[in-house]
């Protein structure tokens, strides 16, 4: 009976663990390869179409901000060893909402032609390859969805504290990859009303979620992190790469 449970109790990991790979992929395809508002049109008009598209970003910044928290995880809502893979389904499903139900506005900010318009795209694809830079360091994306600790469930062994290890673009600046997609927010060289108010408010809410993230990992990591704090900038790497 305690084998059968044991098995059953894999399987069911294993079933999380392709979940949140699933759905996390899925949903950043979605969300890099379609434009905000291309999917359903409920034909709504100023203000209605933004203040329902501002009702979706503050639900994606609940959720995804919420539930990382060093609080919310000590709770005994979830099993530790699936708290990352449950946070990355989460995120994943609330991302699909965002991108599934955004309304497209149909007043036109400002169109970029010509050199500046290239300008755009070669900044968006510079971010791009940051944002990969940083994923790569990190050792492994997989950890990103919790991979690590049903991998160590999975083998009936503890999961070793992950160490603090600064390379890469993390030299340049504490948050690399908030600072690649920061560039691609505002990149993109075709600003309507809706993608404005998105670019205001996720660039809003970066900022801040950087300042709860960096609380977080002083509380973790003590006096290494405070010491990388006063050597690296958080978001823009004006500095240059520094040696920790």
């Amino acid at each position: 009976m305690q084998g059968a449970e044991a098995m059953s109790g894999k399987l069911f990991a294993k079933a999380v663990l392709v979940t949140a790979v699933s759905s996390s992929v899925a949903s950043l395809v979605l969300f890099i390869a379609f434009p905000l508002g291309a999917f359903l049109d409920f034909g709504w008009r100023f203000p209605a179409v933004l203040c329902w598209d501002a009702g979706l970003s503050l639900l994606f910044f609940a959720q995804h901000s919420g539930m990382i928290r060093s609080g919310f995880r000590a709770r005994p809502h979830v099993a530790d060893h699936y708290q990352g893979a449950v946070y990355a389904i989460a995120s994943g499903v609330t991302l699909f909402v965002v991108v599934l139900l955004w309304q497209a506005s149909d007043a036109s900010l400002y169109v970029l032609e010509g050199h500046a318009r290239l300008a755009a795209h070669a900044g968006a694809l510079v971010a791009a390859g940051i944002f990969v830079w940083g994923v790569v360091v990190l050792r492994s994306a997989s950890n990103l969805v919790g991979a690590r600790a049903i991998r160590a469930y999975l083998r009936s062994v503890r999961m070793r504290p992950v160490p603090f290890v600064v390379r890469g673009p993390y030299r340049w600046c504490r948050h690399p990859l908030y600072f690649a997609v920061l560039v691609l927010f505002w990149s993109n060289p075709d600003m309507t009303a809706d993608r404005m108010l998105f670019n205001v408010l996720w660039t809003a809410w970066i900022f801040v979620g950087a300042r709860l993230e960096e609380r977080d990992l002083l509380a973790e990591f003590g006096e290494k992190y405070g010491n990388y704090q006063r050597k690296v900038p958080a978001l823009l790497p004006w500095r240059g790469p520094v040696k920790i």
